[in-house]
C-alpha cells in the first residue's frame, strides 16, 4: 500500500522523516548523538607559531580541504609546544573535517598519514565507531542532502558560517553499519577512478606543455623537416585588436553578447558565464570594428595566473556570434601566407608567448598586457608544411586529453547520480 502525502507518494519499505525519504529500518540520529567529540579546531591567530623546520607539527587550515580529498600544498606547520598547548584540535584517523566558514560543509576524512596533525578553525566530528562509518557520512556531508542540511544552520551574510552548538542536532540518516559501509565504498570506488583521471589528465598535460616547448621553438624537429626557420614580430604575420572596454552603463540586457577575458575557460569560450551586451545599434554603430568573426582567436590579457595562461586562448566559431569584443580581451586575425591559424593558436598558449609577455607586463602573480607588450613579441616560423604538420601533433594531443576530461565528466555525474540513489536508500546493496 503507498502512502500519500502533500509532497510526494512514498512507496511501501520507506518513510517520511526530517532529512526526507528514508528507507523504514534506518533510523534517525543527531550528529551529537553519534560523535565522542564535536568541536572546532585552534580559533585565533596561529602564524606567530608557524615553524619552517620538519619536525613542527602540521596545521590543516580551511584551503587543504577538498570534498573526500587534502590538498597539502602549501600546507603550514606549527610548534610542538603550541600542539601541546592545543590538544583539543589535535586529530585521529577517522575523523571528519568539515569547513567552517566560507566554503561551508565540505567535508574530508583524517587519513593515518595526518593523524596527530592540529588544524585551525575546522569541524571536528569524531564518530562512534560502533554506530557509524565515517566515509559514509563524509560522503553524505557532501551530497546534496548534506548541503541543504548546513545551509539551514548556516549563519552571516557575506560570509558564512557553521557553528558547532548548531551542528550537534542536525540529523542524520543512520543505516546499519554493514550498509553505512557498503554505500561508501561503492562511492569510494568511483572517487578513486576520479583521482586516476585527475593525474592522467595533469600527466598528459604537462607531457602536451613539454612537447610544445621543444617543437614550437624548433629544438625538436618532427621527422623529414630541416628548413631552416624564420624569425618575426608578431605584427609582421598577423593583425591583432584590443576590446573597446564597454562601460557598464552601455550594458543591455539583451542585443549582441559582450566577450570579456572571463569567458575564455579552458581552451573554449564560456559565453553562458556572462548577461553582458551592447545594444544592436551600438554593436553595429560604433563599435562594428570590434565585432568578433568565424576562426578569430582570442586571448584574454588580463588578471590570468601563471599557471593557467595556457588556458586563456580560443577559437571563435560561427556559434558564438555576433559577438562583440570587450575589455581584457585581444583578437588575432592571420595576415601572412607564412603563418598558419592553428600554429598561431598554439603558439599563444606556449611557454615563449607567456614568458615573452611576462618579461615585459605588469603584474606578478597575474599577468596585464596589451597591444604594446604584443607587438614586441618574437615568433619562430617554420615552413607552413612544417606548421601544418606541428599544428595537427599538438591538436591530437589537446583531442586526447578533452576526451579524458569528458570521460571524467561523465564519471562525475555518474557518482553524483549514486550519492542520489544509495545515501537516500533509494537503491539498497544489501
Amino acid at each position: 500500500m503507498e502512502v500519500r502525502t502533500r509532497q510526494q507518494t512514498i512507496r511501501p519499505g520507506y518513510k517520511q522523516t526530517e532529512v526526507g525519504v528514508i528507507p523504514e529500518d534506518w533510523e534517525i540520529k543527531t550528529l551529537g548523538g553519534l560523535t565522542t567529540l564535536l568541536t572546532n579546531g585552534f580559533v585565533g591567530r596561529a602564524t606567530d607559531f608557524y615553524v619552517e623546520s620538519d619536525d613542527g607539527v602540521l596545521y590543516v587550515q580551511g584551503y587543504n580541504v577538498q570534498e573526500n580529498g587534502f590538498n597539502l600544498h602549501g600546507i603550514c606547520r606549527v610548534s610542538k609546544q603550541f600542539h601541546a598547548t592545543h590538544q583539543k584540535s589535535c586529530l585521529e584517523t577517522g575523523d571528519l573535517l568539515t569547513i567552517q566558514t566560507g566554503d561551508i560543509g565540505v567535508t574530508t576524512i583524517v587519513s593515518p598519514a595526518l593523524a596527530g596533525a592540529n588544524c585551525h578553525a575546522l569541524v571536528i566530528s569524531r564518530l562512534r565507531k560502533e554506530q557509524s562509518e565515517p566515509a559514509f557520512y563524509c560522503h553524505y556531508f557532501n551530497s546534496d542532502r548534506g548541503k541543504i542540511a548546513f545551509r539551514e544552520i548556516e549563519t552571516g551574510s557575506t560570509m558564512k558560517h557553521l557553528n558547532v552548538g548548531d551542528m550537534v542536532d542536525l540529523p542524520l540518516p543512520c543505516p546499519s553499519v554493514p550498509e553505512q559501509r557498503a554505500i561508501a565504498a561503492a562511492l569510494s570506488d568511483v572517487d578513486v577512478l576520479i583521482a586516476s583521471l585527475d593525474k592522467l589528465i595533469v600527466k598528459k598535460s604537462d607531457l602536451k606543455q613539454a612537447a610544445m616547448q621543444q617543437i614550437l621553438t624548433g629544438k625538436q624537429r618532427l621527422p623529414g623537416f630541416k628548413e631552416e626557420w624564420k624569425v618575426k614580430t608578431l605584427p609582421e604575420v598577423c593583425w591583432f585588436q584590443e576590446g573597446p572596454g564597454v562601460r557598464n552603463y552601455q550594458f543591455t540586457s539583451s542585443g549582441v553578447k559582450l566577450l570579456n577575458g572571463t569567458n575564455i575557460e579552458n581552451g573554449k569560450l564560456n559565453l553562458d558565464s556572462t548577461n553582458r551586451y551592447v545594444s544592436n545599434h551600438e554593436a553595429y554603430g560604433m563599435y562594428s570594428h570590434f565585432l568578433a568573426d568565424d576562426g578569430d582567436i582570442v586571448i584574454a590579457s588580463s588578471g590570468i595566473t601563471i599557471d593557467k595562461f595556457h588556458e586563456k586562448v580560443a577559437f571563435v566559431n560561427s556559434t558564438h556570434l555576433p559577438l562583440c569584443m570587450n575589455t581584457s580581451t585581444i583578437r588575432f586575425k592571420i595576415r601572412s601566407k607564412y603563418l598558419t591559424r592553428d600554429f598561431l593558436f598554439h603558439f599563444l598558449k606556449s611557454k615563449s608567448f607567456k614568458e615573452q609577455i611576462g618579461g615585459q607586463a605588469t603584474g606578478s602573480a597575474q599577468l596585464n598586457f596589451g597591444p604594446s607588450h604584443v607587438r614586441k613579441v618574437l615568433i619562430k616560423l617554420p615552413a607552413f608544411e612544417e606548421q601544418s604538420a606541428i599544428a595537427t601533433v599538438l591538436s591530437d594531443m589537446d583531442a586526447e586529453i578533452n576526451a579524458l576530461e569528458q570521460r571524467r565528466g561523465k564519471t562525475t555525474a555518474l557518482k553524483q547520480g549514486m550519492m542520489q540513489e544509495l545515501l537516500t536508500g533509494k537503491t539498497r546493496l544489501i
